[in-house]
C-alpha cells in the first residue's frame, strides 16, 4: 500500500458487558496509551479528507477514532480518556435513537443506553466529531430507495440542527451498503466508513472506506506489534478468516 497509511479504528461500546461491540475500559484505556507511546498521530476525518484534496500533509501512519451508534459511556467513559491525550475521535449517531435504549436488530443484551442531545451537544463543543449513522439505525440494503434517502437526509439535517454545524461524514448501519444506497450516500455526505477490514491510502473509494475493528487488538502485545508495523500478517489472517466465514453465512453473495 501507498504511503501515507491511515487506520481507521472502529469502536462501539466502551463498557465490560462483553461480545464483539463491546470493549473493557481497562482494555480501551490501554489502547490509547499505546498510541499515544507510540507517537502515532491522531487525525480527524475532516483532516483525511484535507489530505486526499492535497491540503494537508499526513506523517506515513496515522490513526483516525471512530465509534458507531453513540453509546451513553463514550461520554462517560471513552471521551474522558481520549480527551486527556488530544485525541478527537468522530462519532456516528442514529437520530432517532438518542437518549434512548438500542433496540434495532441485532442488539446487544441487555440493551445499552444512547447519550442525550444535550451530550451531544457538550461533547461537540469540547471537539468530538459526530456523523450519521441514519435515523433509525436501518440496514440500507433491505429498506426501499425512498426511506434510504428518508433516512440519510434527515438524519444529516437533525445532526446539524442540533449541533450547528455541517455534518458530511457517514457511517453505514452493519457496514451494508448496496449500488442504490451508495448514491443516495453520495449525495448526502462526503465520506462513508464500513466494516471492510483493512488500512486506508489517500486513494480508494472514499464512500467505502476500510476500518480495523478493535475486538481484534484487545491483545495488548498484539496492538503494539501493529502500531509498530509488525501487525499486518495478523491483519492479513483475520482478512482471510473473516471472509470464510461471511461464505459459510452467505454462500449465494
Amino acid at each position: 500500500m501507498s504511503r501515507p497509511v491511515v487506520d481507521i479504528l472502529m469502536y462501539h461500546s466502551i463498557s465490560a458487558t462483553g461480545g464483539a461491540t463491546c470493549i473493557d475500559p481497562v482494555v480501551f484505556g490501554e489502547q490509547m496509551a499505546a498510541i499515544s507511546r507510540a507517537g502515532v498521530p491522531v487525525i480527524t476525518m475532516d483532516d483525511y479528507l484535507a489530505a486526499r484534496r492535497g491540503d494537508l500533509q499526513l506523517e506515513p501512519y496515522s490513526i483516525v477514532i471512530t465509534f458507531d451508534d453513540g453509546f451513553r459511556d463514550f461520554s462517560t467513559t471513552a471521551w474522558p480518556v481520549l480527551s486527556d491525550l488530544n485525541f478527537r475521535p468522530i462519532v456516528y449517531l442514529p437520530t432517532g435513537n438518542m437518549g434512548r435504549d438500542e433496540s434495532w436488530e441485532g442488539a446487544h443484551q441487555p440493551p445499552r443506553q444512547l447519550m442525550s442531545w444535550h451530550e451531544a451537544h457538550q461533547l461537540h463543543r469540547e471537539g468530538v466529531c459526530f456523523g450519521s449513522h441514519t435515523v433509525s439505525h436501518a440496514n440500507l440494503n433491505t429498506v426501499s430507495p425512498e426511506i434510504a434517502e428518508a433516512e440519510l437526509r434527515i438524519s444529516r439535517q437533525e445532526l446539524e440542527d442540533h449541533l450547528g454545524a455541517e455534518v458530511i461524514h457517514f457511517a453505514p448501519p452493519y457496514g451494508l451498503v448496496g449500488k442504490g444506497a451508495r448514491k443516495t450516500i453520495a449525495k448526502n455526505y462526503q465520506t462513508s466508513v464500513g466494516t471492510r477490514l483493512a488500512s486506508a491510502s489517500l486513494g480508494g473509494d472514499v464512500l467505502d472506506l476500510p476500518r480495523l475493528e478493535m475486538f481484534y487488538f484487545t491483545d495488548q502485545a498484539r496492538w503494539q506489534a501493529h502500531l509498530a508495523g509488525r501487525g499486518r500478517a495478523y491483519l492479513q489472517v483475520r482478512k482471510i478468516a473473516r471472509s470464510v466465514r461471511q461464505s459459510v453465512l452467505n454462500p449465494w453473495q
